[in-house]
């Protein structure tokens, strides 16, 4: 969520409607600053801000009245119990219920244990689902132990649509208030705690149960009377509400401003946007225009040329255009084999990253590329195999004899063959075997098959996946090898400086045997020593390892990790977690596959629980130490560490983030490796107040004085959907909200599996976060001072603060994680681009 930091002595107490909600705010009456964080008062001072406020609400005799309105009325209004989908289409939404009712209903009535999902209300919410059913039959004086009708639920679904806030209200407090007496126990809160988390997967939030219900009858019932009513649980609910709602007006009156600029003049009539659009959309993507253009040229020069060339040979008299059309994919072939070896040249692109080629040639689109070219490559490989086989061969066989001895007899040895005779040629088969292996290759290469999308049975499973694309890869090696002899035995030609294949392939190929074997002679695989290995809940492993000697990479880049214990030619990449300056190297692995699945496990052996006892709120993990280190009575010496290479750093799209006014740093899940190194890089220049001593070895020593200066602010939105995620980072979160006075770093954490605010069965869980935030400093889901927001990002309003906040400036926009958010923030870069005078320039990483 949003950074919160330490305010300085902003008062002697805390009340919560001062908790700043939403950061991305700037006032400008006020310095900019990330958010605040107050700082627990004593008992007393707390529990009399309390008490006041529930005497504002209070008279005499105990009635409460003056009832807050206005926005904080409104805020309340997002008490729902579904989804904010079926808001507003609740005809609609019942007619499904209508039919899923039908389809679980047991003669006629709807089980309890069903209603969750006749509703719509998901399969994790069956307990809650239940509870609920519980108070809406107390509430209607209905016996539901046997179930409910069709009519039942229809009143049900009536009073879980009811858009009175107050009816609303009064179920969550029935749902709450099980023995129906009007008021609510420290129980019955606890147990509604604990439904709130299991609907939510907050598996860390039930076991501190006890605590977070004592603190909200802290907060509700300073008396200590035992127990609280609706109208206190309807105020904190309102103050909630109505913090929200003041961030909201601010954001929406910007976003009014935003869209009301964001018509340009030029734009009011539909040929000036097609101009407009056209003309933006090459400057902005101008080095990919030119260098596809480049490449398309080359390509239909060279078919041109080698068609033209055949036209005016003997076998155009023979053959026809068909041996035009061959040949000249063939020359596209040989060219786009060799140019397609370039696109993986990894140590040699990461060099011209850093060259001034990097201003005219998009290096980081290299994959993307590789990947055209490979599609180029099929398209030639068809035209040049079946132009041979359907036209080329028949003509040659059937021409008349003399005709084709006197024409191209030399070329055949002066024996016109058969089809047969032309199949089992070193060319034929050659050309057999390499369009078998290409079409395997390419078949394991697609999406479905490298990331195992498609389900094949036993044994052929191991055709999917990483490892079976990896392996298939290799076998290319094979296929340049037959590609350099079936250009060699050529029928058609026979002078061997015509015989231009190897002349391709030769530097491109060379260039990356060099790259392969490179690291053998020079001790570029550098064999690394552990010092700490962290293995936390989620399946992910953190390796804390020495900085071989000359080692210089930026935030950003990746390396390639091998474990010879697992598999001695397996090499995979991982984003560098560490920052240049600091004296360790560090990556985080998910367990995705059967290797680092192994990985994971054979650290998982020589790992041990942190603490023999947990400390209150910690995340479960199991960590191991250097052979320095010593647990209890064991020797480090006698745990064997698994042997650990890497070889790199290899650049990519994130290491160029100091090039940008400001950063939008986006992470899916683990996708967050490569933005905790630009931030903790950031935390480094931070603690330091300049670039560390051993930056000056970095490639950072390279950069220009500009460069240096890097970003002035970044906003690094990371969305997981497992709480124990926050684990991983949860130290760099920490060091963002002690170190970063001047607000430059602003973090916003969202968790997904948690209902979004306003639903009723997330409503209990903000409002212990807010109240442990305001007390502590901590937040109850992350277990850091980051505040951690619910659902997902609204991406649209995120562009539109961003560019109301930083007009005229350059934000670049880096993201890891699903391609499926890729075209979502791509397009909207495209839209603010376009239409707003801030600039965003779109990044995705790709291995």
């Amino acid at each position: 969520m949003s950074s919160e930091k330490q305010g300085k002595d902003e008062s002697s107490g805390w009340i919560l409607e001062s908790i700043e909600i939403d950061p991305i705010r700037k006032d400008d009456a006020t310095p900019s600053r990330g958010s605040v964080v107050l700082k627990s008062p004593n008992k007393a001072t707390m529990n009399n801000n309390v008490r006041n406020r529930n005497n504002s609400f209070q008279g005499n005799d105990g009635r409460k009245f003056g009832r807050m309105e206005s926005g904080a009325a409104r805020g309340i209004q997002g008490l729902r119990f579904l989804d904010r989908t079926v808001t507003g289409k609740e005809n609609d939404a019942w007619r499904s219920v209508e039919k899923r009712f039908t389809q679980h209903a047991v003669d006629g009535k709807l089980p309890k244990d069903k209603f969750g999902t006749c509703m719509g209300m998901g399969g994790e919410s069956k307990d809650f689902a239940g509870e609920l059913y519980e108070a809406l039959a107390r509430r209607r004086h209905i016996c539901g132990q046997d179930g409910i009708t069709l009519d039942e639920a229809k009143i049900f679904w009536e009073d879980m649509t009811n858009k009175d806030l107050e009816s609303r209200l009064q179920v969550f407090f029935d749902m709450c208030d099980k023995n129906g007496d009007g008021r609510l126990s420290e129980e019955e809160v606890k147990e509604v705690i604990v439904l709130s988390a299991s609907a939510n997967k907050l598996g860390n939030l039930k076991v501190h149960a006890d605590g977070y219900t004592a603190l909200i009858m802290e907060e509700l019932d300073p008396d200590h009377n035992g127990y609280i009513e609706m109208w206190q649980l309807e105020t904190l609910l309102k103050e909630m509400a109505s913090s929200d709602d003041g961030t909201k007006k601010f954001n929406n009156t910007k976003a009014m401003t935003l869209s009301r600029a964001m018509i340009p003049s030029k734009y009011r009539t539909p040929m000036n946007k097609f101009i407009s659009k056209t003309t933006e959309f090459a400057l902005d993507k101008w080095k990919k225009i030119w260098v596809i253009t480049l490449w398309l040229a080359i390509n239909l020069v060279l078919y041109i040329w080698k068609f033209m060339q055949y036209r005016e040979k003997g076998a155009f008299q023979v053959m026809g255009y068909c041996v035009c059309f061959a040949k000249g994919a063939a020359e596209t072939l040989k060219f786009n084999m060799a140019l397609i070896v370039l696109t993986v040249c990894r140590r040699t692109l990461t060099m011209l990253r850093e060259s001034f080629l990097s201003r005219i040639i998009p290096f980081d689109d290299n994959i993307n590329f590789h990947k055209t070219i490979a599609v180029a490559v099929v398209i030639g490989t068809l035209i040049h195999v079946l132009v041979h086989v359907t036209c080329d061969f028949p003509r040659l066989i059937s021409f008349p004899r003399d005709k084709f001895m006197s024409i191209l007899g030399d070329g055949f040895n002066y024996s016109q063959p058969d089809y047969f005779t032309l199949v089992k040629s070193i060319p034929g088969v050659t050309g057999i075997l390499m369009v078998l292996l290409m079409a395997f290759i390419f078949l394991l290469a697609t999406h479905y098959f490298r990331k195992s999308v498609v389900k094949l049975p036993s044994p052929l499973h191991r055709l999917a996946g990483f490892n079976a694309f990896w392996y298939a890869h290799h076998l290319l090696i094979v296929v340049y090898i037959l590609l350099v002899i079936h250009g060699y035995y050529l029928f058609l030609t026979k002078e061997w400086s015509k015989k231009t294949t190897w002349m391709y392939l030769v530097v491109p190929v060379v260039l990356y045997a060099i790259e392969r074997i490179h690291p053998f002679f020079k001790g570029k695989d550098h064999r690394v020593s552990i010092i700490k290995a962290v293995i936390y809940t989620g399946s992910v492993l953190a390796l804390y390892m020495t900085k071989p000697p000359g080692f210089k990479y930026k935030s950003g880049m990746y390396i390639f990790v091998k474990c010879p214990d697992i598999s001695k030619f397996e090499w995979h990449p991982f984003s560098i977690t560490s920052a240049p300056g600091d004296e360790y190297l560090s990556i985080h692995v998910r367990t995705l596959g059967d290797w680092t699945t192994e990985l994971k496990n054979t650290f998982t052996e020589v790992c041990e629980p942190q603490h023999a006892q947990p400390r209150s709120g910690s995340l479960l993990r199991m960590e191991t130490r250097a052979r320095s280190s010593t647990y209890g009575n064991t020797s480090a010496e006698c745990i064997r560490y698994p042997k650990i290479l890497i070889k790199g750093p290899y650049g990519a799209p994130a290491q160029n983030y100091s090039h940008y006014d400001v950063l939008l740093l986006v992470g899916l899940g683990i996708g967050a490796t490569p933005m905790i190194s630009i931030l903790k890089d950031m935390l480094n220049n931070m603690k330091s107040g300049s670039p560390k001593d051993s930056d000056k070895d970095s490639i950072h020593s390279n950069q220009s004085d500009e460069t240096k200066t890097g970003p002035g602010r970044a906003y690094f939105y990371w969305v997981t959907r497992e709480q124990s995620s926050f684990e991983w980072f949860k130290g760099v979160m920490d060091d963002i909200s002690d170190y970063d006075h001047d607000g430059i770093i602003e973090m916003h954490n969202y968790l997904t599996s948690v209902y979004e605010e306003g639903d009723a069965r997330s409503a209990l869980i903000a409002m212990i976060q807010r109240l442990q935030h305001a007390k502590n400093g901590v937040d109850i889901v992350s277990e850091s001072r980051i505040r951690t927001h619910f659902a997902r990002p609204n991406w649209r309003k995120v562009f539109t603060q961003l560019a109301s906040s930083h007009p005229t400036s350059r934000i670049g926009v880096f993201y890891c994680g699903s391609p499926a958010l890729t075209k979502t923030l791509k397009d909207l870069c495209n839209d603010f681009s376009h239409n707003s005078s801030t600039r965003f320039q779109f990044h995705k990483e790709n291995f």
